[in-house]
């Protein structure tokens, strides 16, 4: 038995940072400062938080059968990672980013989807889910496996945490609102929920959390609405920072799921974990080099959190 499985997007990543960057024409040479290979893909970065944090954790993605995806394999596996379920396919690559990281840490990023599109409802053996929790990222926009998984985990008791990708969102809100009513935590960033256009704390069955980058996160559970900003670091580059809040955000809830806490106490703790966790991953390049480990909340102060009844 798992404490959570996360489901979702695995990339292989390279990082390339330059002063020219912002300036560079077509047909320039432009000189790379710095390069970095990682790892990423909002599937196996929450995977690697909840594994850091000590929650017995499996991953499922699409990798192709190339040395990309053998590299995610063994980076996940190094974590205690189970990667029995991850699925391969063979008439593409691996999912690809490369990243060029700006002098103020801002980044573009050049996404290859390759295999991460070929998520398979037919490859997933259901039996074998079998865990306290579910973690769905992009699933490469296929609403039936979306559909399959929410299924599986209402009907055998398995408590949903979710950040539905781009391609999810593109099905529309009217399609989702099920969904979402099935979910114990809904992760969506700013942009995200502008995208769906709809009040989603009336569809969302537990608890929604919205964050806003360096602007902070707006926490909603039905009854209360939790805000708080960010605690100042030192930032070197920024991928990764939304799923290290989540993933930090969802591991704590995990964690004090049992506990003799108040829901305040709870969702103020999740909070200001999250943002630790998130402070902490944009001081180093890649997506997991910074993710904090269990016990260690490095040197980020706890972050304010005001609770406000709903009227």
């Amino acid at each position: 038995m798992f404490d959570i499985i996360s489901i979702g997007s695995a990339t292989r990543d390279v990082l390339m940072q330059s002063d020219a960057f912002e300036h560079a024409k077509a047909g320039l040479k432009v000189e790379v400062k710095k390069l970095i290979l990682a790892t990423g893909g909002g599937g196996t970065n929450y995977a690697v938080t909840f594994a850091r944090q000590g929650l017995k954790t499996a991953c499922i993605g699409v990798i192709g059968s190339d040395p990309n995806g053998a590299e995610i394999l063994r980076e996940m596996e190094g974590e205690g990672i189970n990667v029995d379920m991850f699925q391969k396919h063979n008439d593409d690559m691996t999912a690809y980013s490369v990243i060029l990281v700006y002098p103020n840490a801002e980044r573009t990023i050049l996404s290859y989807k390759g295999e991460g599109q070929h998520f398979s409802a037919a490859q997933i053996d259901f039996s074998k889910l079998q865990t306290r929790w579910l973690f769905l990222d992009s699933l490469g926009g296929h609403y039936d496996l979306f559909e399959k998984l929410v299924r599986h985990a209402v009907a055998n008791g398995i408590k949903i945490a979710c950040n539905p990708g781009g391609k999810e969102l593109a099905h529309g809100l009217e399609k989702l609102k099920p969904l979402l009513a099935q979910m114990d935590i809904v992760l969506m960033n700013k942009e995200e929920e502008e995208q769906l256009s709809g009040d989603l704390k009336k569809y969302v069955k537990g608890i929604l959390s919205i964050s806003d980058g360096p602007r902070g996160v707006t926490v909603f559970d039905g009854e209360k609405t939790y805000t708080a900003g960010i605690p100042d670091s030192p930032v070197v580059e920024r991928t990764g920072a939304g799923d290290a809040y989540g993933a930090g955000f969802v591991s704590q809830i995990l964690l004090n799921d049992e506990a003799r806490m108040t829901n305040d106490e709870k969702i103020t703790k999740a909070i200001q974990f999250g943002t630790a966790n998130a402070s902490s991953a944009v001081t180093q390049f890649g997506a997991k080099a910074g993710i904090l480990k269990s016990g260690d909340w490095g040197p980020w102060p706890l972050i304010e959190v005001r609770i406000t009844k709903n009227e």
